[in-house]
């Protein structure tokens, strides 16, 4: 059942990526899904009653109320039960469900009504809506009545783990234990057919990368904020379909201009484990991505807004990718952001495939061995912008300020040559470090790249990749 409805959602993707990218684009895209398909092992398994019971005993002094706000318009009883559900599971007891009901009919108020009168759980609380105001008005409607430390947003359809809160809460605890208040946190997430038996496409997520962050809503589900900077900000009704996406970016902006830069994996803290299903079913977005079209324009303006806010002179389009946008800086990345130290492409083998380029803190070559038309998988990292630990110092730009320190890690001259790179735009001159004057092995411009990236972390700067900047090894 579970490959059944993967491959029907690939199909689909696959029919809709052909209309908008044309045959050479969907022919890789095809094909890597296919591979991806075949690798895919993927199995959630719920903790065990006894951890549950463990996880309740562990927290049951914690001080930290949770306000989970859910929208609903005309949801089936089945999901909005199950939603229910999932909720009062919990093993951590400190929380409170809204709901608020823009329904037509008296369908969502009579399960409600009937499920709080069958359990006696008086934390679900219940609110009828006069109008429809939208999706962001109707949450906005629940923010307001939410008592919580933090406010965690689940739609009506989709279910939390048991151990969601509890997860939160002890992330929670720990920051407090270092003297910090997150501003968000957030989970891993997968999806669940509509029997909620089977769960496929698990999302494992990134620590908080700002220009990963720049390039898609990575954050999703399951997201909780602190209350009072929800309550502030609050959701915008003209980026309605990227709402959530638009609330990530603000929080993002409200941390930068709070001077919080440095702290951003502090504030933003993410839990590494599945503690959301998204109910994947033939009206919802997890399944049809174009049942949601508007929605891409909403993250795009949401996305040029966040730019705007920071004075960046930029140009936002969207990527091959539904739901996924390329910034393009004008005149350049190191111009626009001055918090970028470093900006480095990819470098390709003779086969065409990813040999070096974007290195994590511990020296690992991310996407290593990757065909370079692929994308990545279903969350296209590959293709897209991202900070990182450190990039190869033979497809690297560096900013003025640090040129010295280039020269001194490498012993030679920092120096530029021009290489042209294909992108979606055209043929492109772009300005790279010259390092001819090196002799290395591999070993050693590893060694070298780690080198100097630390170094520009150290001076406070963010090393970025730009995998559209590729060089080829002869």
């Amino acid at each position: 059942m579970g490959n059944r409805i993967l491959k029907m959602d690939n199909v689909r993707k696959t029919i809709n990526y052909l209309k908008k990218n044309g045959i050479s684009h969907a022919y890789y895209a095809a094909k890597e899904r296919v591979q991806e398909e075949r690798t895919a092992d993927y199995c959630y398994m719920a903790p065990s009653q006894e951890k549950l019971i463990k996880q309740r005993r562990q927290t049951e002094e914690y001080p930290y109320l949770f306000s989970i706000v859910t929208p609903a318009y005309e949801t089936e009883e089945k999901y909005m039960r199950e939603m229910i559900a999932s909720v009062r599971a919990q093993s951590y007891r400190k929380w409170e469900l809204i709901i608020v009901d823009a329904s037509e009919s008296g369908q969502v108020e009579r399960t409600v009504r009937q499920t709080i009168q069958e359990t006696g759980d008086m934390r679900i609380k219940y609110r009828r809506l006069a109008k429809n105001l939208g999706i962001s008005g109707n949450t906005n409607a629940g923010i307001a009545l939410a008592a919580g430390d933090y406010i965690a947003l689940l739609d009506h359809d989709d279910c939390i783990t048991p151990d969601a809160l509890y997860c939160m809460a002890v992330a929670v605890h720990e920051s407090r234990l270092q003297n910090l208040v997150p501003a968000l946190l957030y989970s891993d997430e997968d999806k669940c057919d509509e029997t909620s038996k089977i769960f496929i496409s698990p999302h494992i997520k990134q620590k908080f990368n700002l220009d990963l962050s720049l390039s898609n809503n990575y954050i999703c589900h399951f997201m909780a904020v602190e209350a009072k900077l929800l309550k502030t900000l609050k959701l915008r009704g003209e980026y309605d379909g990227a709402q959530d996406y638009d609330l990530v970016l603000r929080v993002v902006d409200n941390l930068l201009k709070r001077g919080l830069s440095g702290r951003m994996g502090s504030m933003i803290v993410h839990i590494p484990r599945v503690l959301y299903h998204w109910r994947s079913h033939a009206r919802s977005t997890a399944q049809n991505t174009e049942s949601k079209s508007y929605a891409y324009e909403a993250g795009r303006q949401a996305l040029t807004d966040f730019c705007r806010s920071q004075g960046w002179q930029v140009q936002v389009e969207h990527s091959l990718h539904l739901g996924f946008y390329d910034i393009c800086y004008e005149p350049d990345i190191l111009s626009v952001r001055q918090d970028v130290g470093v900006v480095g492409g990819r470098i390709l083998d003779a086969r065409g495939r990813v040999f070096s380029g974007a290195l994590d803190e511990n020296g690992k070559c991310l996407f290593e061995g990757l065909h370079g038309r692929y994308s990545g998988g279903s969350t296209h990292r590959a293709l897209l912008k991202q900070d990182c630990g450190a990039v190869d110092i033979r497809c690297v730009r560096v900013r003025e300020e640090l040129q010295p320190v280039f020269c001194q890690i490498l012993g030679i001259p920092y120096q530029e040559r021009i290489v042209r790179i294909k992108t979606r735009y055209g043929k492109q001159d772009v300005f790279i470090a010259n390092v001819a004057g090196l002799s290395c092995d591999e070993a050693g411009y590893r060694k070298l790249s780690m080198a100097f990236g630390q170094a520009v972390r150290d001076e406070g700067y963010l090393v970025v990749w730009d995998p559209e900047i590729t060089v080829k090894l002869h």
